[in-house]
């Protein structure tokens, strides 16, 4: 096809109370090899930090954008995950001429491009995207647990564990929780906000 630039893409934070949605474009060499490269869900934390180091050693271009919960709430999550991914696309220092697509497609950036089934556990490129949007976010929510401590951020990274809805019901919303997601939104209601 005569494509020198081809990007990978994916994001992290769909299903979480809090913080932000964070993608993350990859364009690799020819033949890069990432010894023990994996959708960045089958790694430990450890694997997925050394990952990160080599990914961005090795790739052509790499960036990485956010949408935060307000953004979130206000255009849906839909909405927010395609920003997402237009942001790092735009961002890349190098820019694609084709983008792979984990399962979606990115239809704002007028670049051919192929929605990828499975792409985070199949094609390197969007395993790489993987691996630094998971590491990107997962240091955002060990930071939002600095600055808002209590929720256990760091443990959970915004997901709604137990120990994260106890603390959130104690707490109440921290400034990072979406706040039209149904448990955060519930507990607004109940408390007549």
């Amino acid at each position: 096809m005569g494509y020198r630039h081809v990007a990978g893409i994916d994001e992290v934070g769909l299903g979480p109370l809090a913080g932000p949605v964070v993608a993350a474009a990859v364009v690799l060499p020819p033949g890069a090899r990432l010894p023990g490269l994996d959708d960045s869900k089958r790694l430990s934390p450890a694997e997925r930090e050394r990952l990160d180091g080599l990914i961005r050693r090795r790739a052509v271009a790499c960036s990485v954008h956010g949408v935060g919960p307000e953004v979130i709430d206000r255009v849906g999550l839909t909405r927010a995950r395609q920003l997402a991914m237009n942001g790092a696309v735009m961002a890349l220092e190098v820019p694609a001429d084709y983008l792979l697509v984990d399962a979606w497609d990115v239809p704002d950036l007028p670049l051919p491009q192929m929605c990828v089934v499975k792409g985070d556990a199949t094609c390197a490129s969007i395993m790489a995207a993987s691996v630094i949007a998971k590491v990107h976010r997962d240091r955002l929510m060990v930071e939002y647990d600095r600055r808002y401590p209590g929720y256990g951020f760091a443990l959970h990274k915004g997901y709604g564990t137990a120990a994260h809805l106890r603390a959130l019901a104690e707490l109440g919303p921290a400034p990072i929780h979406r706040m039209t997601w149904a448990p955060v939104r519930a507990l607004t209601t109940a408390a007549g906000g």
